[in-house]
């Protein structure tokens, strides 16, 4: 029984962190994972590609995290970096592959509430444009539904002699529902997680074969 004393509720969201521990093998969307979303795309071959899926905190989101103790760092070859003044947080995370709407990156990110060692894993993610979902590996191998895209402001292809770009911008990110932000405040042992509140915006850029 965890005994610990809750923190004050504060509205704010996190994304998910990942472990090198854990397996560096994507999992793709499926009907069984926990959360909510739309459809993926039609099962197809998944191929290579190259990229990022980039997103930086929202105004207000890093104190409100610091306030309950909670970090986030990446784990290689995903990357977080603060600006300057520590109100902001950027997280880069490279795409590897590529099925249908489902956009696999390697590497993550971990949570951890520095105060009492607690943490939460979000490895190997899959961003999934047509479902506007993000899908995360966590603790024990569990793949979890932890965050949506509310939406997607533009995009655009860029078409090359062999290659194929494609950028997704204005990725608006919330936590998927109240269900994945109550696993994280039980998981982190806060109260500062819920599923109303934009905790990011990001990018997704991914270059494949035509």
């Amino acid at each position: 029984m965890n005994l610990r004393l809750r923190r004050p509720a504060i509205w704010a969201l996190v994304i998910a962190a990942t472990t090198a521990t854990l397996v560096a093998t994507s999992v793709v969307p499926s009907s069984a994972t926990t959360g909510q979303g739309g459809q993926a795309s039609a099962p197809r071959s998944t191929t290579n590609a190259n990229g990022s899926f980039v997103f930086r905190t929202a105004n207000g989101i890093v104190p409100t995290w610091e306030s309950a103790d909670v970090r986030i760092t990446g784990v290689s070859p995903g990357s977080a970096i603060s600006n300057f003044n520590n109100t902001g947080i950027e997280v880069t995370l490279p795409i590897v592959a590529v099925n249908g709407s489902a956009n696999f990156a390697s590497g993550g990110s971990r949570l951890t509430n520095v105060a009492t060692g607690d943490f939460v894993n979000c490895a190997t993610p899959v961003i999934d444009t047509k479902a506007k979902v993000v899908d995360c590996v966590t603790q024990g191998g569990i793949n979890r539904r932890l965050f949506v895209i509310k939406s997607i402001t533009a995009k655009s292809n860029i078409y090359g002699a062999f290659t194929r770009t494609t950028i997704y911008r204005g990725m608006t990110l919330r936590v998927a529902n109240t269900v994945m932000a109550d696993y994280l405040n039980d998981a982190l042992d806060v109260n500062i997680f819920s599923p109303y509140v934009t905790f990011a915006t990001g990018e997704l850029t991914v270059n494949t074969k035509r």
